[in-house]
């Protein structure tokens, strides 16, 4: 073999790996080509599930405030005896007592030093006045001049006096021939003066 046969066979196997060779790098090229359409498809997923919305708890209602009394704060009068008669007593027992003086309709001749000694029988707000057993008289009020609202008995203003120290106590009776235990029909009763306690003031 010659020379020039021997270098035509070896360009002839270096064309056959270049071939070879180009072959393999379009077999990379279409097996890359297809990996990749392949990875592209997006994969179907499914759809996520609805979420329910949970619905709110309903609010627990509040429980109804008991409403406001409206029960009226009540003062009883009654009757009491004693050694001047029957007359009434308020709430407390204290004896009650008329003024001859209170002479004018709707309104108390006792002020000053006198509203002090003889302390009107009033009502506070929302107060009533109740009759016990045996008093049948009309109760109202008046108004006083600092605005109270004092108790009346048949239009005859009430009062307290400050000489009595317990209930049935009736020393202001007949005090200055102007003061007498308020009596079950709203008129003076008899009855005999209590000794006069320290000067009163009228």
């Amino acid at each position: 073999m010659t020379t020039t046969d021997r270098t035509a066979g070896t360009r002839r196997r270096a064309l056959g790996i270049a071939r070879a060779a180009g072959a393999l790098v379009a077999v990379g090229a279409l097996v890359a080509a297809c990996s990749s359409a392949g990875g592209s498809g997006t994969t179907p997923t499914s759809a996520p599930a609805a979420t329910q919305a949970s619905s709110p708890a309903p609010a627990s209602a509040a429980p109804a405030s008991a409403p406001p009394s409206t029960a009226a704060t009540v003062q009883d009068v009654t009757l009491a005896t004693g050694s001047v008669g029957t007359f009434l007593a308020g709430g407390n027992g204290m004896t009650l007592y008329m003024y001859k003086k209170d002479t004018t309709p709707g309104a108390s001749a006792c002020t000053g030093g006198c509203a002090t000694n003889w302390p009107a029988f009033k009502l506070g707000a929302g107060e009533t006045v109740q009759a016990g057993t045996g008093v049948t008289g009309t109760f109202a009020s008046i108004k006083r001049d600092d605005g109270s609202d004092q108790v009346t008995y048949n239009g005859a203003p009430l009062y307290y006096f400050v000489g009595d120290s317990k209930a049935g106590d009736t020393t202001g009776q007949g005090l200055n021939n102007v003061w007498y235990v308020a009596s079950p029909t709203g008129s003076a009763p008899g009855g005999s003066a209590s000794p006069s306690p320290a000067k009163v003031t009228y």
